[in-house]
């Protein structure tokens, strides 16, 4: 099995070239992009060339994708993406019933249809926010994979724990639809308070054994990516991780 590492973890830690090779060191093979990386896509791709590493998935917010979709196309060409991930959506722009979850599922479909076009993959990444119950007792995740079928998911595991959802459940019902997930830990309560309650993977809360084997029952799953919104060192970090995923994967 091949470990990713999603650079926004490092984002505190550059230069990026000194994060590329600490990644690389590591053990790790590729690389999920994010917005802070995509300045220079032609240096970038010289430096993941020159450690070693790949970027088959990209982060790309849905500003860039709806206005500029050919400079998106562009940077994904240049590092080498085959898989774009739409991340997040602000707070203050977040429907608030059925009916605007549904709009906003149409417009992740119609940059699906232009980024498959083009000949690669598309799909949506979760935090906790879609796994809060519309008025109606409805999920935005729910509705989005419904109203937008032909989009892939990239399951955020411990933002599912974190939305108060089972990943299991959840895993068991939509795996079809995921792609790519993210690797990340909850610290126990009051534990990490300066790293916003995340650990490193396996050395938290969540049941990465269990969820492995239920992934690989009922999803075509292939990206693994390593993620820690907040850790005081990354190197340490990406370090225990990947070790702790070694001894623990096939």
């Amino acid at each position: 099995m091949d470990f990713s590492f999603q650079l926004y973890s490092a984002r505190n830690f550059l230069p990026w070239s000194d994060v590329l090779a600490m990644v690389a060191a590591a053990g790790y093979t590729q690389v999920e992009g994010f917005g802070g990386v995509y300045e220079d896509p032609a240096g970038f791709r010289r430096a993941l060339d020159a450690n070693g590493l790949t970027m088959p998935s990209g982060h790309f917010s849905i500003d860039a994708l709806e206005s500029d979709i050919e400079s998106v196309l562009a940077i994904a060409a240049a590092l080498g993406i085959e898989r774009i991930f739409c991340p997040h959506l602000d707070a203050e722009h977040r429907p608030t019933d059925r009916a605007g979850w549904e709009a906003f599922a149409r417009r992740l479909s119609a940059v699906g249809t232009k980024i498959r076009a083009a000949g690669l993959k598309f799909g949506w990444h979760n935090h906790n926010f879609e796994f809060a119950p519309l008025a109606d007792g409805t999920m935005p995740m729910q509705i989005l994979l419904e109203a937008a079928p032909e989009i892939e998911w990239e399951a955020d595991i411990a933002w599912i724990i974190r939305g108060g959802a089972d990943p299991i459940d959840w895993i068991a019902r939509h795996g079809d639809r995921i792609t790519a997930v993210h690797v990340k830990d909850i610290a126990p309560d009051g534990e990490a308070a300066d790293e916003d309650g995340w650990a490193d993977v396996g050395h938290g809360t969540v049941d990465w054994p269990g969820l492995f084997k239920q992934l690989a029952a009922h999803s075509p799953v292939k990206l693994f990516i390593m993620e820690h919104d907040n850790p005081s060192d990354a190197k340490r970090f990406a370090t225990r991780s990947i070790e702790w995923m070694r001894g623990n994967t096939e």
